[in-house]
């Protein structure tokens, strides 16, 4: 494969991720957060599980434990995100996401002793103040939904650092497998205490999960896995980067979302603040990062 396709190939899964925003908000009208994340995750089990029988064989009891410490972070961040969309847009979701980039090298500091490079530091002002103009009303007060998807930030930066631990000892695609997997579980257990799961849901909600699950998570990770050998970590992380510009613009496009001239400038301090982050890391040693979205375990610099 020549670099130019690998790296269409990894625009077309940002877009793919951009829209789902939309799709999951639009979905949640029929069913609880937890349900639609448990069964999200239960039909990516499936297929994945399928695809990579073989490889399965050989999973080791570490390698479970590992993928199931890295899948409560990954829990946590969908459960969130998906919480935050029943009262945020999909842009602001989409932005205030992509922060999960600009807080790894904070908890890569306090967590690993990996200080962040200059570029980061000035990656994580502007996401900051960027966020401030995202988010905050005239009132300085920040919406609840906002609240959500900041946590959300929070799970998926926490899920990255673990990666970045576990990624170089175990094999990509058993580590990846095991943390969908336990996704599943905790989702599923939770549904179960504080929802009340069914599968007597519109067609419109379950071709969103079957979107979900099918597209958005086993088969984009399998292309992602695949064409990440051929372009370097820097096309990577910027591609991945137009994620919540393609949040914003299905959110225009599809669910008429208006961003006015202050939430405008926060998304472009965020949007800035990440790049200038993922292009700036490198320099003090800090980890590479994953996209969240992105559910594998193969190191991506987004």
């Amino acid at each position: 494969m020549k670099r130019w396709q690998a790296d269409l190939a990894l625009g077309i899964i940002a877009l793919i991720w951009g829209g789902t925003f939309v799709i999951v908000q639009n979905a949640l009208d029929a069913v609880g957060p937890l349900t639609f994340v448990a069964f999200r995750f239960a039909l990516a089990s499936l297929v994945l599980i399928a695809l990579f029988a073989r490889r399965l064989r050989s999973i080791s009891r570490i390698e479970i434990l590992a993928g199931g410490l890295i899948g409560v972070w990954l829990a946590g961040g969908y459960t969130f995100q998906t919480i935050g969309l029943q009262s945020t847009t999909t842009a602001k979701t989409g932005f205030i996401t992509g922060l999960s980039v600009v807080i790894v090298p904070v908890l890569s500091t306090v967590l690993l002793r990996r200080p962040p490079g200059r570029g980061a530091v000035i990656g994580i002002i502007a996401a900051t103040v960027g966020l401030g103009f995202l988010s905050l009303d005239r009132n300085l007060r920040i919406q609840s939904g906002d609240l959500w998807v900041l946590a959300c930030a929070l799970m998926f930066a926490l899920h990255i650092v673990t990666v970045a631990h576990f990624s170089p000892h175990f094999d990509s695609i058993r580590l990846a497998i095991a943390q969908i997997v336990a996704v599943m579980v905790l989702a599923t257990g939770s549904a179960a205490i504080f929802e009340t799961p069914t599968i007597k849901l519109p067609l419109a909600t379950w071709a969103a999960i079957a979107f979900m699950g099918v597209v958005a998570t086993a088969l984009v990770f399998s292309v992602q896995v695949y064409v990440q050998r051929f372009t370097t970590p820097t096309h990577t992380a910027l591609l991945f980067s137009l994620e919540p510009v393609f949040a914003a613009f299905f959110g225009w496009w599809l669910a008429n979302e208006q961003l006015g001239l202050k939430e405008l400038t926060g998304c472009g301090l965020i949007l800035a603040g990440m790049i200038v982050a993922e292009l700036g890391g490198a320099a003090k040693g800090d980890i590479p990062v994953l996209e969240p979205d992105a559910v594998g375990t193969e190191p991506v610099h987004v």
